[in-house]
Order: C-alpha cells, then structure tokens, then sequence
C-alpha cells in the first residue's frame, strides 16, 4: 500500500517495492536538459571532451568545414572514383540545369549558373559525400508559379530575374538560421505522406506544363492547376505543331526506356544518366542539319558565353514585391530543404555513414545565399543526380567540384552549340526526370497502414492538382498539424483486463483472452496529460464508468478506478489539477481512485502536489496494475444484499 511523505520518496509497505520519484534537480539544470534534448539532440559537443585547446579548434575547425576532414587524407584512387561520378553527373546536370531553368520561367543560362557555383560552396561546407547539388524539379516550379503571380516574365523579365535572386537570398538566409539555431524540427511537420502526396502532385503539374513544349504550343495558360492546363491544352489544337509532336514522342520513349533499363540493372546507371545529353545532342544536330527551327519546332535560341554574373545588385528589397520574395523563399527553401536532406540521409545509410542535419542546413542555405549573388536560383541535392553519383562510385563531395568545372568549361567554351536545341526536348528530359516522383507503392503503403495518414497524402495531391502548388501544400501541412492537435486533445485510453495465469494487464481491445477484474476499472492513459486534454480526460473517464455500470450491474458495481500512468511522459499545471479533481468527484460516486507508475515528471509534481495538498492517500500509488489489484482487493469486504 502506497505511501507519500512530505519529505522522501514514496514508500510502500507489505514487502512491494516503491515508486521512487525521481531525484531532486534544480529549475536551471531541468532548463538546460531540456534545452539540449530540443536544440541539440545529437551533442555536437562531445567530440571536443578531453581534447587539448589546439585538438579542439582543428576539430571546430572541421566542424564548420568538413572539407578539412577527408582533404588531408585524399588519395589518388579516391580522386579516380570521383573523377568519373563528377563527369557522369555532369552529363546529366548540364540537360537538366537548362531544362529546370525554364520550368522556373528563367533563362536557361541560370540554370547552368546554378550547376556551378552551388556544388563548389557545398563541396566546402556539406556533409555529404553522394549528395549532387543543383536546381531540381519542385523548387523551379514552384517559383516560377508563385513569382508570375506578381510578375509574369514575359511582360518584365528583368524584374522577374531579380525576384528570383533576392527570393534565393531569402530561402538560403531562413535555411541556414534554421541549422545555426538548431531549429531542423520545424521541417518535420513536413511528414511523409505529405511529402509522398505533394510530389505526385507537383509531377503532374510539371509534367502537364511540359505539354506546351511537346505540342509545340505558343500561347499558354498562366495557370498551373490540373483544368486549366487542359482546357489551354484543347482549345490550342490549332497551334498543335505535328514536327514538335513527333520529336517530343520519339525522344520521350528514348528517355524513358533508358531510365527503365537502369533501374531494373543497377550497374547500368550510365544510361540512364547519359540519355538526356545524348538526347540533346542528337536533336540539336538534327534541328541544325534539316533547319526544323524554321518549321514549327522552337529552340533555345543564342545562349552567352562566360562565368555567373555577379547579381547582387539585382536583389530587390522594395516593399511593393518584398512580401512576394519572402514568401516564394520561405517556401521555395522548406521544400528544397526538405528534398535535400532526405536525399542525404537516404545514401547516407547506404554507405552506413552519419550525416548532420543542422550542418546540412547551414551548407544548403549558405550556398543558395551565395548563388543569390552570383546569377543562381535555389538550389539543393538533388534525387535523381544523387542516386547517378551514389552508382557512379562517388567516394567524396570531390565530385561536386568535377561536375561544377565541367559546367564550368561548358558557360566558357560550349554555350554556342545549345542555339539549336529544341524546347521540346527539354520538356521531355523533365517528364522523365519527374515521374519517379510519383510514388504509387509507397501511397499504398500508406493507405494500407493508416487511413489518416492517406487522408493527408491524398489533399496534398488533389490539393497541388486542383488548386496549385503552393496551396495544395499549405492544405496538406494544416491537416497534418491538425492530426497532431487531436492527438494531443484527444488522447488514447484503454481499458485494461487481466491475462489469466499471470499478473499481466493488457488492453481488452487488443488482447482478447484479457479479463476485467470486478469492481475495478483499470484505464490507461497513453499522452501526456495537458491543458488542452484535461476536460476530454474528465468526460471520457465519466463515459468508462457509466459503460462500466451498466455492464457489471449492481452485484460488481465498480469500488477502483485505476489510472495506468506509465505512457504519461509529462504533466502540467492543469493535469495535476485534473488528478485532484478527479479524486475528489470520484469520491462522491464512491469511487476511490489509484495512480499506477507514474515516471519521472509526473512522479516530482504528484509528490509536490500532495506536500500542498495532501490528496494522495496511503493506497494511491502504486507500481503496477496488479500489485493495486493485489493490495485493493484485500480491502473490499464481501458483498451483502444491502450493498451497492
């Protein structure tokens, strides 16, 4: 029987062991604890403990340039491993950074900009050593649609450029506060099915974009959602361009034939890889060899040579588009952000090696802070260049620095030869490059595990179809805060039964050979215990007990109630004030009331609660639901006819 003094721990007599609180610890040091389970997790810091003063600032040092770790140790061979993952990404970086410049609306030569200077700051600053920086699909789409609805490009393409810089400026600027103040948990309210349902969702959108490219359609609609897309689609027949058509058929089905070749072989990666510049180059010597830009097939057109351009200058901090700019980089950068370290942490447990989330924050957002100043869009590592370098045998963040002075030689050297690349083969090197994001067996997976989880899968992909991109997500992260709101408003509980045969108790619902004990009502509570779910706690205990009446009848009428507290990780202010309420009305019903295991900050403020209260009896607590049971049941007295 359970007894709790004023001045020492809660002790229990007839030979059952106590439930100790825990030892005393001052306000500060609960504070700091607290402090360094929310913001460092990971405890960066012990790494310098026992070092020297010189030991500790080489290991600062690599800390914030992990380039310092694995560049004194590199070797030749690991440089002839990089050399070829660095040049075959950069196969496939070249075609895909022109292609993602213009599904953001910006001119193709950023896109290159943005494959070279990026991956040379990560190189210095990131973690990883298979993650490929450059512009990926999602990021470019959604600025491009949420910067044209303030300006459209083609009306002002200047000012479009600028926004765009000063919105990268933005995404770096929050990525990085978000890993120098430990704040990553933030992009956790982006869950998995979230994610699995906006990406379907967005490949739609830019693979439905992309149909202007493949019709060879001039006049388009502005609009980036599922119906307006097709009506723009079919009432355009007549800018339908058959030559466009039959190009943008031929080298789809090449492209998508590679990327299935190399997925049902792995070691097959490279043609995958080398497709879409094999593609380009195919239909560029076409277009040149037959002149098919003078019959109906469009083409990039004259692109400069040269180096990014500085474009610090170029940011825009007027108050008239400002708003536009912080919100397309709040955006832009969560998702980019997102994407990024889910890749890394991806081939990082491949390769069996940790990566940091909060230095992978810094890096992502400092290389897209200096892209904003050097011609760059937002940029972060990117699924599909990863998983080439991953294959490629990528041994260091070297093959970052290959495929940037690849790029790099291309602005310099190679720029004149893209005059006469056709559009429609940059639509179809995207639609290849987003259907692996439609992920049709993990959104199964999710139906199959939880409805709810399903629920917010599929509104973040009709959300991003039928509304648009940005909304559509805004829609699926509110459903899923709001999931986490009911589960902390409306807690789990659980009626527990004996196991016959043992002195186990478990949930009647998922244990069917468990028994109720007469007299008893045994509840577990599995949530923390807050203001904002103390008056559903009351309301549902009331409903267990009034069940629990009409079942038992009067012969069992319920003597207990029992409160299994070993899942209440914490207690508040108003959840003591419920447990003191709650002795209290119970009593009036007759009803005494136990409390089973409470665990650390539960046990310390019941024990303080009781030294101002004095609510707790001497048959209050208890260890386990059967020693309550146990030492309960010695004190009813055999039913009379008289007794209720």
């Amino acid at each position: 029987m359970g007894e709790l003094s004023g001045d020492g721990p809660l002790r229990l007599e007839m030979g059952f062991p106590g439930v100790a609180a825990p030892p005393p610890r001052g306000t500060l040091a609960k504070l700091k604890i607290r402090f360094k389970e929310t913001f460092f997790p990971d405890d960066p810091f012990r790494q310098f403990k026992g070092q020297s003063l010189g030991a500790k600032w080489a290991l600062a040092a690599q800390y914030v340039f992990p380039i310092l770790h694995w560049a004194p140790k590199y070797s030749l061979s690991l440089f002839k491993s990089d050399l070829v993952a660095g040049l075959t990404i950069a196969s496939l970086a070249i075609p895909q950074g022109i292609s993602y410049a213009k599904l953001a609306n910006l001119p193709p030569i950023i896109g290159l900009y943005s494959s070279f200077v990026p991956p040379l700051v990560y190189a210095v600053l990131g973690s990883s050593r298979d993650l490929a920086v450059g512009p990926v699909s999602i990021a470019s789409l959604i600025m491009g649609s949420m910067l044209r609805q303030a300006v459209y490009p083609n009306n002002d393409p200047y000012l479009f450029l600028q926004l765009a810089f000063t919105s990268t400026l933005f995404a770096g600027l929050f990525q990085a506060s978000l890993g120098i103040l430990r704040l990553g948990f933030i992009i956790d309210f982006l869950s998995k099915a979230t994610l699995i349902g906006f990406m379907a969702g967005a490949a739609i959108i830019v693979s439905l974009q992309q149909l202007k490219a493949l019709l060879g359609i001039s006049h388009f609609t502005k609009q980036m959602s599922l119906i307006p897309v097709l009506s723009s689609v079919f009432h355009k027949t007549d800018e339908w361009s058959w030559q466009t058509v039959l190009m943008g058929i031929c080298f789809l089905v090449f492209l998508l034939l590679a990327r299935h070749i190399s997925m049902r072989n792995p070691k097959l990666f490279w043609i995958s890889a080398g497709a879409p510049l094999t593609s380009v180059i195919i239909s560029t010597a076409l277009v040149f060899a037959f002149k098919a830009q003078h019959h109906g097939i469009s083409v990039i057109g004259e692109l400069k040579k040269g180096l990014n351009r500085p474009s610090w200058d170029m940011l825009r901090f007027d108050g008239h588009y400002l708003s536009v700019a912080i919100k397309t980089g709040l955006v832009t950068g969560i998702i980019s952000l997102t994407e990024g370290i889910a890749v890394g942490r991806t081939f990082a447990s491949l390769k069996d090696y940790q990566i940091d989330g909060n230095k992978e924050m810094m890096a992502i957002g400092l290389m897209n802070a200096v892209g904003s100043c050097t011609s760059c869009y937002v940029t972060t590592g990117a699924f599909s260049r990863s998983a080439v370098n991953y294959n490629a045998g990528c041994k260091t963040a070297m093959s970052n620095v290959i495929m940037a002075l690849t790029v790099m030689v291309t602005l310099l050297f190679l720029m004149p030869l893209f005059a006469y690349t056709p559009n429609v083969v940059l639509g179809a090197i995207i639609i290849t490059a987003v259907v692996g994001l439609i992920d049709l067996p993990a959104a199964y997976l999710v139906w199959k595990m939880d409805k709810m989880d399903f629920l917010v899968c599929a509104c973040a992909f009709l959300g991003v179809v039928f509304i648009s991109v940005q909304d559509g997500l805004a829609v699926a992260v509110g459903i899923s805060i709001f999931r986490v709101l009911l589960q902390i408003t409306r807690p789990k509980m659980e009626v527990l039964g004996n196991i016959p045969g043992t002195d186990l108790y478990r949930g009647l619902h998922q244990y069917q050979t468990a028994r109720r004990i007469p007299g008893f009502l045994i509840l577990a509570v599995e949530a923390p215990i807050n203001f904002a779910n103390t008056t559903y706690l009351n309301e549902r205990i009331s409903r267990f007990i009034e069940e629990e009446n009409a079942e038992a009848g009067k012969q069992h009428a319920l003597r207990y109630l029992i409160l299994e507290l070993s899942a209440v990780s914490a207690v508040d202010t108003s959840g003591i004030t419920f447990f003191t309420d709650l002795k209290k009305s119970m009593a009036k019903r007759g009803l005494e009331v136990a409390f089973v295991n409470p665990v650390g900050e539960v046990m310390e403020k019941l024990q303080r609660a009781n030294e101002a209260h004095g609510f707790l009896g001497p048959d209050s607590l208890f260890l386990t639901a059967g020693q309550a049971v146990l030492s309960l049941s010695s004190l009813i007295k055999e039913p009379t006819p008289t007794q209720v």
